[in-house]
């Protein structure tokens, strides 16, 4: 089985942007990774972390939905598609002020990075004026400023850049054998070329996907392949552990085996060394000794508060808690040298 190299949209490849290193990656090499004995798998990927970044730092990002529900995409996981009766009322964009407060308490909480999301098909220009407005005003409060607003036309991706935005997240959700499955509404090639756009703007990259979508091993090491082989790949890689929300056609599905999530990061770790790899959604079923075990897989990068677009997140406190038994802490804060334990 080959790594199922994607072509790109003709429009972005005459901007001459390189999209995909050719079998770079093979799926049938990440597979292998995928089916070492657990304990090697993550002596590895810790190698290769600590090859590559202080393997006590965790970068902390809050993520703000600043329009929420009635998006026209039929994900089967998402509960903010009209497409599905899962309780989510659809609402207005933010005004700009609750951006920036929201904001402002991240910032005092330890976030670093603030990622506004949008539950759109693609924005408008006139929804895009007011992102831009956003990302200004983020920015000036001295956060890493991200978006995610589905596909971008041409142009757009421009636009946003010369507002401050630092990343933009489009995920590829799933190997494109499976994507059909859990989309009709979005083609995979959709995906690459607002990928492309966004490079060609020269945007950093957050590209990652969902597991437990009911996908085999084989078609999570296929999305793995899909990010690794991005060129460049991705400098932030969310993977999400699927939050199964009563009303989408997701609900109810068997759950992925917690071993196998923690195998998923170790996986991403060793194919995009320097990448962020970010536990994002279903943390919270997830409980310490996993997500413990994800740190050491690689992961380096989570997103904090209590809420993410719609679902639920483990609590501040929780989260400070956790980092402190690990003997980790937020990407950018200063270590004490009276604390360092000499004094036990």
């Amino acid at each position: 089985m080959s790594s199922h190299p994607v072509t790109f949209h003709p429009a972005a490849a005459a901007a001459a942007i390189p999209v995909i290193v050719a079998d770079a990656w093979s799926v049938e090499d990440i597979a292998a990774l995928f089916d070492l004995p657990f304990n090697d798998l993550l002596f590895r990927a810790q190698q290769v972390h600590r090859e590559n970044f202080d393997p006590t730092e965790v970068e902390l990002a809050t993520l703000l939905s600043i329009k929420t529900g009635g998006c026209s995409e039929d994900c089967g996981y998402c509960p903010q598609s009209a497409h599905h009766e899962a309780g989510v009322t659809a609402q207005k964009i933010l005004p700009l002020e609750s951006v920036l407060d929201a904001a402002r308490q991240a910032k005092e909480s330890g976030a670093t990075r603030f990622c506004m999301g949008a539950a759109w098909r693609e924005p408008k220009d006139r929804d895009l004026e007011h992102v831009e407005e956003m990302v200004r005003g983020v920015k000036a409060l001295g956060l890493e400023t991200c978006a995610t607003l589905g596909m971008l036309g041409e142009g757009q991706a421009e636009k946003l850049k010369d507002a401050g935005l630092d990343y933009y997240n489009h995920n590829l959700d799933t190997a494109p054998e499976f994507y059909n499955n859990i989309i009709s509404t979005r083609e995979y090639q959709d995906r690459i070329d607002t990928l492309g756009r966004v490079r060609g703007a020269g945007i950093k990259v957050c590209c990652g996907g969902i597991v437990g979508l009911g996908e085999s091993r084989l078609q999570r090491a296929g999305l793995i392949a899909q990010l690794a082989n991005l060129d460049p790949y991705p400098e932030s890689v969310p993977v999400n552990n699927l939050v199964q929300v009563e009303g989408t056609p997701l609900h109810g599905i068997d759950q992925i085996d917690p071993f196998e999530f923690v195998r998923t990061i170790a996986v991403a770790r060793i194919t995009m060394p320097k990448a962020r790899v970010r536990l994002s959604a279903g943390r919270r079923q997830m409980g310490e000794a996993i997500q413990a075990l994800c740190f050491l897989a690689g992961a380096n990068s989570i997103f904090y508060g209590d809420k993410l677009l719609t679902t639920g997140n483990p609590e501040v406190e929780q989260d400070q808690a956790l980092l402190t038994k690990l003997g980790l802490r937020p990407l950018g804060k200063k270590v004490d040298a009276h604390c360092d334990g000499s004094d036990k």
